[in-house]
């Protein structure tokens, strides 16, 4: 199991540069785990994709179902008391930092392309090449 912040989620379903690598990712490593805001994040994605008219709202539709069926039963609720406290000891936004938490609650990799989550939280998190090689 690997914790994906929504970039990576993202890279799954949609067409991006990180594609290719997210799909790997996921044959290599198929259990996905993420915090409930993964969703409201993928929705903001959808949402952009929609509006430059990248995707109707049909096709974001069909592409929210089936993110959502891939992280059914892996989504977990994150405590103020874990974030805040690494929002405390870093210069990364709680909403990063409720991915981290998750990692470190699941003792488990976080899996981002984040350049700031991936220097502040070394220990835990590794980029799409890192994980792969």
């Amino acid at each position: 199991m690997i914790v994906a912040d929504t970039n990576i989620i993202s890279y799954l379903f949609l067409p991006t540069a990180y594609s290719e690598k997210a799909s790997r990712l996921y044959l290599q490593e198929a259990e996905w785990a993420a915090p409930s805001l993964w969703r409201s994040e993928f929705r903001n994605v959808l949402a952009l994709y929609i509006r430059q008219q990248i995707l109707s709202l049909s096709q974001a539709l069909a592409i929210q179902e089936e993110a959502e069926a891939l992280m059914v039963d892996h989504e977990f609720s994150i405590t103020a008391m874990q974030v805040l406290t690494l929002t405390d000891s870093s210069h990364c936004s709680a909403y990063d930092c409720e991915f981290v938490a998750l990692a470190k609650q699941l003792a488990v990799k976080l899996v981002t392309e984040d350049k700031k989550i991936l220097r502040e939280f070394p220990e835990i998190a590794r980029s799409l090449d890192d994980f792969l090689t």
